[in-house]
């Protein structure tokens, strides 16, 4: 296993450090027997990066500019990686990770792995795993040059604080001095909205009920299971092009990705434009009225029938079992 160190570029919400980059920051500390470094690009929540193992948290000196604008983050990253010298650098793989990534290994000169669903270390150096080719093909993927950049999904791995008993010291913070290219300072942000938080966003959910073709309209009782169950409701493409629900939650090759340990699919067909974003999924409960529905190929659990017939008694069972508790 490598001692040098490993850099994780870390994401916060509100001031606090996300779920997502505290798994990154969990695997990376199985990566090496050196430090676990953190970048920041925002103010950085030192108590929780000294909880989940960070020695250090860099923090580029970004001249006023937006971090959100790609070329700034990029090589504010890219002068944090010149000062640590790590043997990799591990991210979260959102949108904007991805094409962090990838700016960083052009400019590093070695290589990017996105949407890692796993990452190990070798004699010849970091092994990541990945699904391929619209879940049809699993693959191990190594970078053979240079630093090597790689991008986790998030909920493949769980967070787990590097102190048993939750104390830690608190990061030393480094400032780390960026001279911005014209590329970088071409770009000014002029506002930003945010939009409302309720359920975990889609990529980061570990638990996600979809709706499909078959809820015909209505996603009262997909919305009433996920808020059962604390999960992100999501939907087919079907869904989202009727109207029924907002875009943002579609799931499939022309929507986001999803990794949940639990998905649940309610009135859906499993089209492969769909179940390219789903495949990956730990455990897959499908309900369907179709018995011949391609998606009960792949469910670890199928339930054939009406789902507003089906939906009903299991919310009435969970309940059952949570009064008891």
């Amino acid at each position: 296993m490598r001692t040098d160190p490993v850099l994780v570029v870390v994401d916060h919400v509100d001031g606090a450090l996300t779920t997502p980059s505290a798994e990154v920051l969990t695997l990376a500390r199985t990566l090496t027997t050196g430090p676990v470094d953190a970048v920041a690009l925002t103010t950085p929540d030192l108590a929780a990066l000294g909880r989940y193992g960070a020695r250090a948290v860099h923090v580029p000196q970004l001249d006023g500019l937006a971090p959100s604008v790609s070329a700034v983050a990029a090589e504010a990253v890219l002068a944090a990686v010149h000062g640590v010298e790590p043997a990799a650098v591990l991210l979260v793989s959102t949108f904007a990770g991805k094409e962090l990534a990838a700016r960083l290994a052009v400019s590093l000169g070695s290589g990017a792995i996105v949407d890692a669903t796993g990452v190990e270390a070798s004699d010849d150096g970091l092994v990541a795993s990945k699904v391929v080719l619209q879940g049809t093909w699993s693959t191990t993927c190594r970078v053979t040059s240079g630093v090597p950049v790689i991008a986790v999904k998030p909920t493949v791995v769980d967070a787990e604080p590097a102190e048993q008993d939750e104390t830690a010291d608190v990061p030393e913070v480094v400032d780390v001095p960026v001279t911005f290219s014209a590329t970088a300072r071409a770009v000014q942000v002029l506002s930003r909205t945010e939009h409302p938080r309720g359920r975990a966003p889609l990529t980061e959910a570990r638990t996600v009920v979809v709706g499909g073709r078959g809820v015909e309209g209505d996603f009262s009782l997909v919305t009433e299971l996920a808020d059962e169950i604390g999960a992100t409701v999501g939907a087919t493409r079907v869904a989202t092009d009727e109207g029924w629900i907002d875009h943002a939650a579609q799931v499939g090759q022309t929507g986001v990705t999803i990794s949940p340990r639990l998905y649940i699919g309610v009135g859906v067909s499993g089209a492969i434009h769909h179940t390219a974003g789903m495949q990956s999924a730990q455990t897959i409960v499908a309900v369907n009225n179709d018995t011949d529905a391609p998606i009960f190929e792949m469910a670890d659990l199928g339930v054939v029938g009406d789902l507003n017939d089906i939906i009903p008694q299991a919310l009435t069972e969970l309940r059952r079992r949570k009064a008891q508790q």
